[in-house]
C-alpha cells in the first residue's frame, strides 16, 4: 500500500482524489481575495492577522483539533467566548472553502465553540436618551439622534453620503455593498431625522456627519464614555442605540416583520428578542 498506484486506488474507492499540499497562508490569501465584497471584510483581515502567529507556515493538513483547542483558549483568555467563537467561525469557513470549493483538503477537523450568553438587548427610556444626547459633543449628539430616528447601524451613519438622501421623498437608502444583509433597503426619514439632516446640511460636500472634515469612523470614543458617565448611564454601547430604536418601535406596536424591513435585518430573530424584553 506504499506505492502511488495503491494510494490512488484507495482515494478512488472513497470517491476522493489526490490533493496538493497547500498552506494556511495560501488559504487565507485566497479567502481575502474572494470575499472582498463582504461588509465585514476588514474584520476578517483583523482576525487573520491575529491568527497568523499560530497558523502561518502550516499546511492545511497540519491543522487539527488539538491546535484549534489551544488557539481558541488563548483567544478566550484575552477576549471573550463570543470573540473566540468569531475567530473559530472564520477558521471553519476557510477550511470548508478549502475542502468544498478549492479541493485542497479532504476533511475539516471538528471545531468546538464556546457556550455564549443569551442575546443581550440593552435599551434606553426616552428621558435617559435625552440626557445622553445632551451630554454628547455636537457631532456624536447628531449621529445619536439620527440613529434613534432611523435605527441605522453605526457604519451606515458614519459614512452616510448626501447622495443617499432624498429629502423631498423623506427617504434615505443603504446600498447592498454597505448592508450587513447584503441587500439594499430604504429608510423613512421622520421629522427628527430630517431635523438632524437640515442642521448638518452644507457641512461637507459628500458626507453627512463629519468631525474636523472627516467621516466619524469611530463613535465609541472617550467623549462617548464621559458623556455616558455624566448622564448616569452604564453598560451601554453605541450599537444599543439601534436596540433602543427597535424597542421603542415594538412598544408602539410596530410588527416584527415591519421592524425587520425598516432595519434591514436578515431575519426577525432580533425582533423576537426585543419583544421578549418587553414582557
Amino acid at each position: 500500500m506504499n506505492s502511488s498506484a495503491d494510494i490512488e486506488q484507495v482515494l478512488r474507492d472513497y470517491g476522493l482524489r489526490r490533493v496538493q499540499s497547500r498552506s494556511w497562508d495560501e488559504a487565507a490569501d485566497r479567502w481575502v481575495m474572494t470575499t472582498s465584497h463582504k461588509a465585514d471584510h476588514h474584520r476578517d483581515i483583523a482576525k487573520l492577522q491575529w491568527l497568523a502567529p499560530y497558523f502561518s507556515g502550516l499546511r492545511l493538513s497540519d491543522i487539527d483539533e488539538d491546535l484549534l483547542f489551544q488557539v481558541s483558549h488563548i483567544k478566550k483568555q484575552e477576549a471573550s467566548p463570543s470573540t473566540a467563537n468569531r475567530h473559530l467561525a472564520l477558521i471553519r469557513s476557510i477550511l470548508r472553502a478549502a475542502r468544498d470549493d478549492w479541493h485542497w483538503i479532504h476533511w475539516v477537523p471538528r471545531i468546538r465553540f464556546f457556550p455564549e450568553p443569551e442575546h443581550r438587548v440593552r435599551w434606553l427610556r426616552p428621558l435617559e436618551a435625552r440626557n445622553l444626547i445632551y451630554q454628547l459633543p455636537p457631532h456624536l449628539s447628531a449621529m445619536a439622534r439620527f440613529t434613534l430616528a432611523t435605527g441605522l447601524r453605526q457604519s451606515n451613519v458614519s459614512y452616510l453620503r448626501w447622495d443617499q438622501i432624498d429629502m423631498r421623498r423623506s427617504l434615505a437608502w443603504v446600498n447592498a455593498a454597505d448592508s450587513k444583509s447584503r441587500r439594499s433597503f430604504s429608510v423613512p426619514l421622520n421629522r427628527a431625522a430630517q431635523s438632524v439632516l437640515t442642521e448638518w446640511s452644507g457641512t461637507h460636500p459628500n458626507y453627512v456627519f463629519v468631525y474636523q472634515g472627516n467621516p466619524v469612523s469611530r463613535c465609541s470614543t472617550a467623549a462617548w464614555t464621559k458623556a455616558k458617565k455624566r448622564a448616569g448611564i452604564q453598560d451601554f454601547r453605541w450599537h444599543d442605540l439601534r436596540h433602543t430604536w427597535a424597542s421603542w418601535h415594538v412598544q408602539n406596536g410596530t410588527s416584527l416583520y415591519e421592524l425587520q424591513e425598516l432595519g434591514g435585518m436578515e431575519n426577525a430573530g432580533y425582533g423576537l428578542a426585543v419583544r421578549a424584553l418587553m414582557r
